[in-house]
């Protein structure tokens, strides 16, 4: 009898933990995520920064989801960052770097590449980029091209940039929203707005926040394409929800477009409707 009921118990036991390391994973990811991590799933909005009135919490979920999940164990690295805990931040970030993931490899390579935390090794940061920019990272292959690609290469090589970057925008909505950057700007060749539209459309129809600005933008200034202030005005109030900082202040120029200054061109007020 007693053995019988064990292997109830048993049976019940493994979904429900099953169930709270999956809840653990959630909160992590929802408090902690990074919009531009390849590792976060479709339906994961992400942070461009954790929350200081979420760090602790974020470090807390995401300390136990990271034992089974090298996405987590990445964010649990962003949480100790967020809270200027290098050194913790580093360390979560060279474990999920040995199990794959190509954000932290990134950030591994950010710190090397700028001497932030550690003893500053270009060879270092170009070899975490290098491995970030072969898994299909779009920073890492942005970053890979700022370094000058390989050894003895230019400093900075925006064309090459635009090359590595267009191989990987054919999936990933945060290389179509950089090279969209690139092409808008004229950086690393010519300028081409339509071409730029079309990469912030694709991005923006994946949720990408900056990309959605960049549409509202684009949309209320005509560039690239048709003038559409309704079309405008809805791309920026979904960027916004999702937290773009630009597009909240775009919203609320539209809200109050008429500026009042005084004779020394020193704003007075606002004129909102």
């Amino acid at each position: 009898m007693r053995t019988a009921l064990c292997a109830i118990l048993l049976t019940f036991a493994t979904p429900l933990a099953a169930h709270a390391q999956s809840a653990d994973l959630v909160l992590c990811d929802r408090l902690a995520a990074d919009p531009s991590d390849p590792d976060k799933p479709a339906d994961v909005k992400g942070v461009t920064e954790v929350a200081s009135a979420d760090i602790a919490t974020a470090i807390k979920f995401c300390k136990t989801a990271a034992g089974s999940s090298r996405r987590a164990m990445y964010e649990l690295g962003r949480a100790h960052a967020a809270n200027r805990q290098m050194a913790e931040a580093m360390a979560a970030w060279r474990k999920a770097a040995d199990k794959g993931s190509s954000a932290a490899m990134v950030e591994l390579g950010v710190l090397y590449g700028t001497g932030a935390g550690v003893a500053r090794d270009e060879a270092q940061a170009r070899k975490l980029f290098e491995k970030a920019a072969q898994a299909g990272n779009p920073r890492g292959v942005s970053n890979l091209a700022a370094l000058g690609g390989s050894p003895g290469a230019a400093p900075a090589d925006p064309a090459r940039a635009r090359e590595l970057l267009g191989k990987a925008a054919e999936t990933n909505a945060e290389a179509q929203y950089q090279l969209g950057l690139m092409l808008a700007s004229g950086d690393g060749g010519e300028k081409d707005d339509v071409a730029a539209r079309a990469l912030f459309e694709k991005a923006a129809a994946q949720n990408h926040p900056g990309a959605l600005e960049r549409m509202g933008a684009f949309a209320q200034e005509g560039r690239g394409g048709p003038k559409d202030a309704a079309a405008a005005k809805a791309y920026y109030e979904r960027a916004a929800a999702l937290g773009d900082e630009d597009a909240k202040k775009a919203l609320e120029r539209i809200r109050c477009p008429y500026a009042i200054k005084d004779k020394r061109g020193q704003l007075v007020t606002t004129l909102c409707f």
